[in-house]
């Protein structure tokens, strides 16, 4: 005979289980919603509930019951057992009690029908998972995942729009764009003069060089391009106003995914940066899935179609995804960019998980990106490391150390040679 303490959506039931006869003894019902969804959350996470640990008391421990009490969660037996002394079991060997007592809950709850039993069901189960998106601890990792994506998004945005108008403005003013290869300036220049008449006795001082600014003079003068109406300026302009504004939201936009990262994830910001980071994050999901990916995993984010592909056509697979823009792997060479790919990959991972498990500012980041960055001096000195750890020099053969001694081992002298026996052994 055993007890089962079983949670439902109406309550918190104990039953009595002998054998296949079962029998509920005490029923908590929940009073409100409210209390349903507090006193479930506490059970969810393993934590005893106040309600609970007082129903318990009464009809469990002040009775005297020396039974055990069977419980589904290993996490709430213990918290039963140290809370109250009561001996409580849990794993497989419940399993087949529970699945019993769940089949057979529209006989054992009397007061309680099917259907509002189902309807309370899913009424805690809104109100639970509402409460664990509203608290979740990944919703601040998410702010990072949508603001990078932004970031990407302005990014094409403006590059498409910038190309626009260079294409546009082009047929009046064509040696502009030659002259000037920043989209943003490009696009001031044409709001600052609207049209190429107008830019000998247009100030460009604020945003311009005075190089550059006399060459765009000097172009204006002797330009090729065709005229064209008011009409088409006005909206040439419209379309160069959508560039400018857009290029100082997405300045905004930065400032503020680089404050959000020195906050979320300080150590991987000082490895690989802020945009870097922030992807991969949004690849990984979360702070939390990044953290638990290994460091080859991590190597390789952002390079998944490249690496299927060579694994269907049983090539070779990729050395790096997202981790090729950052700063030490684009210092590298060519052909060192995969061993610095792997570096900065597997620090790039303890430094996550440094921030997604622990507490503290940057100071372990700081220390492996001293010794990342040391390993790009080596490999720009030609110092490499053989497989059993032991340097190569520039060009060098492998600085191995070789213990010599006489033939009977004591002292310096020839390294020591077993004797070959006649039956093909050795002695």
């Amino acid at each position: 005979m055993v007890f089962a303490l079983l949670e439902l959506p109406a309550g918190v039931g104990l039953f009595k289980v002998d054998g296949d006869k079962q029998k509920l003894k005490a029923l908590l019902s929940f009073k409100s919603t409210a209390d349903a969804l507090a006193t479930t959350t506490q059970v969810v996470n393993g934590e005893l509930a106040k309600p609970v640990r007082k129903f318990l008391k009464k009809n469990f421990v002040e009775k005297q019951i020396t039974e055990e009490l069977a419980v589904a969660d290993a996490k709430l037996a213990k918290a039963i057992k140290d809370a109250l002394a009561i001996q409580c079991v849990h794993g497989d060997d419940t399993l087949a009690t529970f699945r019993a007592l769940r089949a057979n809950l529209d006989d054992l709850l009397e007061d309680v029908s099917t259907e509002q039993l189902n309807q309370t069901a899913l009424g805690l189960a809104h109100n639970l998972n509402r409460y664990k998106l509203k608290f979740s601890p990944d919703k601040v990792d998410m702010m990072v995942v949508q603001a990078v994506a932004l970031l990407e998004d302005l990014d094409k945005e403006i590059n498409k729009y910038a190309m626009r108008a260079r294409e546009w403005y082009g047929w009046h003013f064509p040696e502009l764009a030659k002259i000037v290869n920043d989209n943003i300036l490009y696009a001031k220049i044409v709001l600052a003069a609207k049209t190429r008449f107008n830019v000998r006795d247009t100030d460009f001082s604020d945003f311009l060089e005075e190089e550059l600014e006399q060459k765009v003079k000097d172009a204006a003068m002797v330009s090729m391009g065709t005229e064209i109406a008011e009409e088409d300026i006005e909206n040439i302009c419209r379309l160069c106003s959508e560039v400018v504004a857009a290029s100082k939201y997405r300045e905004s936009l930065a400032a503020y995914l680089s404050s959000r990262m020195q906050t979320i994830a300080p150590n991987l910001t000082t490895m690989v940066g802020e945009q870097i980071g922030a992807r991969l994050i949004q690849k990984a999901g979360s702070l939390l899935s990044l953290a638990k990916y290994p460091s080859s995993t991590l190597q390789i984010l952002g390079a998944e179609k490249a690496l299927f592909r060579a694994l269907k056509q049983r090539q070779a697979t990729p050395k790096y995804g997202i981790l090729y823009n950052a700063q030490v792997v684009a210092k590298a060479a060519a052909t060192h960019k995969g061993a610095m790919s792997r570096v900065l990959a597997a620090k790039a991972s303890l430094s996550a998980r440094i921030d997604s498990f622990g507490e503290g500012d940057n100071s372990a980041a700081l220390e492996y990106r001293g010794k990342v960055e040391e390993r790009l001096r080596q490999f720009e000195e030609g110092v490499t490391y053989g497989r059993t750890g032991n340097v190569r020099g520039r060009g060098g053969g492998m600085q191995l150390q070789q213990k010599r001694g006489p033939p009977n081992g004591n002292g310096g002298g020839a390294p020591f040679k077993r004797q070959r026996l006649d039956g093909g052994g050795f002695r």
